[in-house]
């Protein structure tokens, strides 16, 4: 479960200085190492080439996913005056936090594995070789992970294959959003081969063939290399490894962990490796959760009459809570949930209830439960997508697609019908892929690619409708997302980047 990893940070860290974590704020693309120490005592055996790929495996994206969706028309940041909120709110610039959060560990994780792959050809130990270019493997995935996340959010980016020295990093420019898709596929296609398609015992949770090719799949989706997405996420089908869990309605909770269809996720224990999801997500009513993220009307619209997916990613009215309390967030209805009541409260009167456990409830910031990277019904999803876009429709498209509408025992929905044209089956795709992934932080992306944010984003933010006086009130929050095509396609390159490396040159508009 990689989670044997997590008592070796302190280890690896204090050794290594680790890698792009020892570059100062001045420049966080500075990639070379400030101890050299470490390299006279480590990099010796096989064990330090396991420990320093183990510790790669902490920079994959964590709980930092659910803020995405906050940034489209399926939810909000709850408080408007937080820095995040200013993103869908139009008021951010090249200076926002969470932009250069974001660009900073994308870069961080991307330096670790590069100082990783320059440096394991020293370890002089190798028992068995087939780990060892296993573990190469490994982290070429990760890298690729990173350059996925840096393509979608900020368009072109440096291709570092290298550790840099101070001098290299302050002179550096961008390659071209294509280029870094070459070099994503390139890196994607190399290492898959060197990866198990499974794993046991405590190595669980490592990077696997399926993987390799799932994040290939989505990334030639991202960049509209459809005959390539649906290969790579037909060779995923093709391993026999993934098939949709049982039960959806459990699918994001411990008794879930690490079943049939997650095929890359960031994993957590408590009290040892934690997260704070509960308190993250949760109604404020439950030990005084933060709400931060939280759905809207336009989320729940998306969901068809009779989905059962609602109502296991939304706390709705009725619902009980992990305390046990019923959830009851009408402006009138007199509970700690109710819209209005305090700022923490939800304000559209909806939750998100993914990753919310009732084992988190005695410790909402303690939790252990991991969070989900990549699971199958993407890959069906993004088969079907690439498939219809390259106008290569046949019965396969229909299958994976109704494969995720109709394979699990608490999810029954109709199948969808054949001969359906291909405009009527984009639309159906994206629906789908909307409510099976809602508050994943994949809708970001999406909104992005197939430019509809433009027209989904601008206006007015609407919650529950409730009985007031016996009139039905639909609530409105005091906000209005803004998006400006011309600009919000793409954030910012950050200014204090710009500030060390003018030569990265600024996103359109900005």
């Amino acid at each position: 479960m990689i989670r044997y990893t997590y008592k070796y940070f302190p280890a690896i860290l204090a050794l290594l200085s680790m890698l792009a974590l020892s570059s100062c704020q001045k420049d966080l693309l500075d990639t070379e190492p400030n101890d050299r120490l470490s390299e006279n005592i480590f990099w010796k055996t096989s064990t330090d080439a396991q420990l320093a790929v183990n510790s790669l495996y902490r920079d994959l994206d964590g709980t930092n996913i659910l803020s995405f969706d906050a940034f489209t028309d399926l939810a909000i940041v709850n408080q408007p005056f937080a820095t995040e909120a200013f993103i869908y709110l139009g008021t951010y610039d090249a200076s926002s936090s969470k932009i250069l959060t974001e660009w900073s560990n994308a870069f961080t994780g991307i330096a670790a594995c590069n100082y990783f792959l320059d440096n394991v050809d020293k370890v002089i130990a190798v028992t068995d070789s087939a780990t060892f270019y296993r573990y190469k493997a490994e982290a070429t995935v990760l890298r690729a992970y990173q350059y996925i996340k840096l393509s979608w959010l900020f368009g072109a980016s440096p291709i570092l294959r290298k550790p840099l020295s101070l001098t290299d990093a302050r002179t550096l420019t961008r390659d071209s959003v294509s280029a870094v898709y070459d070099f994503i596929d390139s890196s994607l296609t190399a290492a898959a081969p060197h990866l198990p398609t499974s794993y046991s015992g405590s190595d669980v949770g490592r990077i696997t063939r399926g993987a390799a090719l799932g994040l290939k799949a989505r990334a030639d989706l991202y960049a509209g290399r459809y005959t390539a997405s649906a290969a790579a996420a037909k060779s995923v089908m093709d391993l026999g490894v993934y098939h949709l869990y049982s039960n959806y309605s459990k699918l994001f909770s411990y008794a879930a962990e690490n079943n049939s269809e997650v095929i890359l996720d960031k994993q957590f224990i408590a009290s040892s490796y934690s997260n704070n999801v509960f308190y993250l997500l949760a109604p404020y009513s439950q030990k005084s959760s933060q709400s931060t993220y939280v759905p809207t009307r336009a989320a729940v619209d998306q969901f068809e009459s009779g989905d059962p997916r609602l109502d296991y990613s939304v706390f709705l009215d009725g619902d009980t809570l992990p305390s046990g309390a019923i959830f009851h967030p009408a402006p009138n209805s007199g509970t700690s949930d109710a819209v209005g009541s305090t700022y923490i409260a939800s304000v559209t009167g909806y939750n998100i209830k993914k990753y919310i456990n009732t084992a988190d409830y005695a410790l909402p910031s303690n939790c252990g439960i991991n969070i989900i990277l990549l699971r199958y019904p993407e890959i069906l999803l993004t088969y079907a997508e690439a498939k219809i876009e390259s106008n290569a429709i046949d019965q396969s498209v229909y299958d994976a697609i109704n494969t995720v509408r109709t394979s699990r025992s608490d999810v029954q929905l109709t199948a969808i019908p054949t001969g359906l044209s291909q405009d009527s089956l984009r639309s159906v795709v994206r629906k789908e892929r909307i409510v099976e992934l809602a508050f994943e932080g994949l809708h970001l992306a999406d909104i992005r690619r197939w430019h509809t944010a433009e027209s989904v984003m601008p206006g007015n933010v609407y919650g529950i409708t409730y009985l007031n006086g016996g009139v039905q009130t639909t609530v409105q929050p005091a906000v209005a997302r803004v998006f400006n095509a011309a600009k919000h396609y793409l954030w910012p390159v950050p200014q204090t980047e710009l500030d060390q490396d003018p030569s990265l040159g600024q996103n359109p508009n900005w």
